[in-house]
Parts: C-alpha cells; structure tokens; sequence
C-alpha cells in the first residue's frame, strides 16, 4: 500500500474532526449565549411586571413619598380637599384671602390635633392618610375646563371621618389636664368615633411652634399616646393573664381557689396588691373582679411560660398591629428563661411588659366581638366636589384573636368587674358595661397611670373605651369615671 498515498486521507479525516469539534463548539456557545440571554430577557420581564403591579398597587405610597415632586405639581393645579366628621362637621379646610392665597383651617384647634394632624412641616394623622385623596380631584371634565380657562384650582376630594364630635369633645373634656390618651371605637366594625391624646396643640399654629417643639428634647407633644405611647398595662394585663389560664385549665378554671393576705411571696420575689388591701378568699372570677395581685401574681407562677408567650404573641405583642395610623409595638419579654421575679410581675402587667392604648382597645374589641378582631379605620369614604363617592372603606375582619368560647367567660368576667369589683362607678346606669381597671406602677416611688379599658352594652356590646390617665393613680377612682361620660355620650346620641 502506497503510504504517501494515505497521508492526504489521513489529514481529510482529521481536519473533518477538527471541523465537527468546532462546529459543535460553536453550536455549544450558540445554545449558552441564548440560554444567557434568554435568561437575562426573562429577568428583565419580570422586573417590568414587577415595576408595573408596584405602581399599580402602590401609588398613593408613591405619591405620598416626600421625594415625589408630583405632589407639588397636583397641589398647583388643585386645593386641598376638606376633612369631615362623620356627620358633616368640617374638621380641617383650605381658605382664600382676598389675594387667592391659601391657608389650611382647623376650626376645632386642639381638639382634634393628633387624629386629624396638620399638612404644614410634614403631614400627620387623616392629613397623612388622606393625602392621596385630598390633592386629587374627581371634579367633572367640564368644571376642569372651565376652572382652566378662568385660571382658578380645582377643587381637590373630600375626605369623611369616622370621627364622632360629640364623643371627641365628650372625650377631650374628661382627660382634661392630665396627660394620656383615650380610644373609643365600634366594636362590630372597628370605626374610630374618638381618638384624643394629651397635652395636645394647635394645628392653626403649627408653622409657628414648629421650631420650638422640635428645639424641646423633652416635649412630647407631636406624640400621638393613643397609638404611639408605650406604657406598663397594669392590671388591665390580667385580661391575658386570664387568658392563659383558661387556656391551660379549660376544665377546671372555675375551681380555683386562694386566700389572700395582701401579698405574695416567692423566693426572693414580693407582689403587693394594691395598697396592700387582704381580699381573704377569692375564687377565679373574684380575684378579677377585684383585681387581686397576689392571686394572680400565683396564678402566673403555675403557667406555662412558652405556651403564656404564645398566647401573647398571639395577642399582637412584639408585632406591628394591623393598622394604618401610624404606632408603636406593644413588648413582652417572657420565655421558658424568663426568673421567678419576671414571670411575677408580667402576670400583673409590670416589669418590661409595655402596651399602646390601641392596642389594649383592639384587644377588649375583639373580646367583645366573640373573639373577631375588627381592624380599626378612621376613613369613611371619599366624595369629590358634587357628592359622588369615589371611593368608600368597608370594616376589615383580621381573623379570629380568640375562641368564642374564651371571649365569652372574660367578658362575664369583665361584667363582675363592674357590678361588684374595682369599676363598680360604672354600675347602676341606664346601660350595662364591663371592663378592667387597671393602676401601673412607673417608678420607685409607687406612682401609677390609672387605665379603664371596656365595652358597653355588656350583653350586646357595641362601643369599645380605653383610658390612659399619666401618674393619676387608681383606674378605678379616675379612668373609670372618664369612661361613664363617654359611655353616656354615646348613649344620649341615639336616643
């Protein structure tokens, strides 16, 4: 066989392998280079959807954005659109002078300051809520062109509270020099009828007392305390207390007993009731009722303590609350850790435990909503200049907080407290209530806030109040009779 005659097949074959090597090659970085980019496409996608269901979903957070210069450009085309009470009051509103400037116009000064807020130096309550709807306008096409042509505004949305005046003032007038807070709401729908918080200021003012409020370290007057105040809850705690031990006794709750001295002792741990009163002997409901610190300091001994902090985590502590006003969590620091000493005073809401009035307001709701929780709202509805709504806001169910079964026994439980333990100033109206009273120690020295948080009628529950009063004292002796007036307030409107 002729060897240089096969050198040249040789070198054919070897360069077709080479060849199909590289064609391969190259159909490999074909596929990798489209699979890359088919990648990359799809990424580019999804970020496209993503941006658009963002800007669909989430205008009014994007308008409310101080960044957002569309803000500015809306408010020069359009006023301000006014903020009612839910039965008509006008409760913040843009006026002309004679020069067609604008000023913002709060005709009830303090009264409403922290609910309502302001729209000068930032925004704040319904002004920060709202402020989507009250620099838009839904004025008809043909009032637009008119106010075009003639060089004027538009006029911008209306906003309707669910704010009671009544109520508010009923409220205002009752905490009157004290520092705190009060809530009231509609148990069945989570309406907001009154919010006041104090010391208060006023929102006609604000421009001017801007500087000297931010100046004071110590002032605490921008502070809404019904939503954004952290205070010890006291004896109103025993309400989950209660809880806990029901839950941990469903059969054999009503059989507890104990006698009671005026104090506790464990270990090195010491729990007084308050004033160091002797109940003597009290059953379950009793030391409720009576607000018993001794018994319930050994009630909370006997609990489990991660079954007590799921329980409470259950309850909304050391989580934001389904709500859209602006406020603080409420804390709890209890765990299978948690000293004898820690355990005693969380059982009697002192120690580190801290709560918001709101927050103890959605709790006593829910208790007297068979267990719902009810997400409390201050925004009715929003109506444009001739009256048509444009959008409106139904009452939101957040799950069930508790059983109904449970709901039911506090709330008896709630109801002796009136009738013959430490809110008995609210028996013998012509409503029924129930409640728990509470008194929080916040120093050394043995101060306390006085707390009432309740529910009235207390067979058909329709309206919830919480009460703070800052270093009053008893809750029984000054919360308690704040809470009569509003309950009356409430009551002689629907006559």
């Amino acid at each position: 066989m002729d060897k240089t005659a096969t050198k040249p097949a040789q070198k054919k074959r070897q360069d077709e392998v080479t060849a199909r090597k590289a064609n391969a090659r190259c159909i490999d970085n074909k596929r990798e280079l489209f699979v890359t980019g088919l990648f990359f496409v799809a990424v580019f996608a999804g970020m496209i959807a993503y941006l658009g269901y963002f800007a669909a979903t989430s205008e009014q957070e994007m308008l409310n954005n101080s960044y957002n210069s569309r803000q500015e450009i809306l408010l020069s085309r359009n006023y301000r659109g006014t903020i009612y009470s839910r039965d008509g009051e006008v409760l913040a509103e843009t006026v002309l002078d004679e020069q067609q400037n604008e000023s913002r116009v709060y005709p009830y000064e303090e009264l409403f300051a922290h609910i309502v807020g302001y729209s000068t130096k930032g925004r704040m309550g319904v002004e920060a809520l709202a402020n989507y709807y009250l620099i838009n306008t839904s004025t008809s096409l043909s009032n637009k062109a008119a106010n075009d042509a003639a060089g004027v505004k538009n006029p911008g949305n209306n906003v309707y509270t669910t704010l009671d005046v009544k109520i508010q003032e009923t409220a205002d007038s009752q905490l009157n020099i004290y520092k705190g807070a009060v809530v009231v709401t509609e148990v069945s729908t989570g309406k907001i009828l009154a919010m006041v918080s104090h010391p208060d200021f006023d929102p006609n003012r604000i421009g001017d007392i801007w500087d000297s409020l931010v100046a004071d370290e110590n002032s605490s007057v921008l502070l809404n305390r019904a939503t954004q105040g952290q205070y010890p809850p006291g004896s109103t705690f025993k309400i989950m207390t209660a809880l806990e031990y029901i839950r941990e006794n469903p059969d054999t709750y009503g059989n507890y007993a104990y006698q009671c001295s005026g104090t506790y002792t464990s270990g090195g741990s010491k729990i007084d009731c308050y004033h160091r009163t002797n109940h003597g002997q009290v059953d379950f409901e009793r030391s409720f009722a009576k607000s018993c610190n001794s018994s319930f300091a050994n009630i909370g001994m006997g609990l489990d303590r991660e079954m007590f902090r799921e329980t409470l985590e259950g309850l909304l502590f050391n989580q934001p609350l389904p709500l859209t006003l602006s406020h603080s969590r409420s804390n709890i620091t209890i765990s299978s850790d948690s000293t004898a000493n820690e355990m005693l005073q969380t059982s009697i809401g002192q120690g580190k435990t801290q709560i918001t009035p709101i927050h103890l307001n959605m709790v006593t709701s829910a208790i007297a909503n068979n267990g719902v929780l009810m997400k409390p709202y201050v925004i009715d509805h929003v109506e444009n200049d001739a009256g048509r709504v444009i959008k409106s806001f139904e009452p939101e169910n957040c799950g069930q907080l508790l059983q109904e079964a449970e709901a039911e026994i506090l709330r008896d439980m709630m109801t002796a407290v009136v009738e013959e333990g430490t809110a008995r100033k609210l028996s013998g109206e012509s409503y029924t209530a129930a409640g728990k009273t509470g008194s929080a120690e916040y120093n050394n020295k043995g101060d306390s806030h006085a707390w009432f948080t309740g529910f009235a009628p207390a067979e058909a529950p329709e309206v919830c109040v919480t009460i703070i009063v800052e270093g009053a004292g008893s809750g029984g002796d000054y919360a308690v009779p704040i809470a009569r007036r509003i309950f009356e307030a409430y009551f002689n409107e629907k006559k």
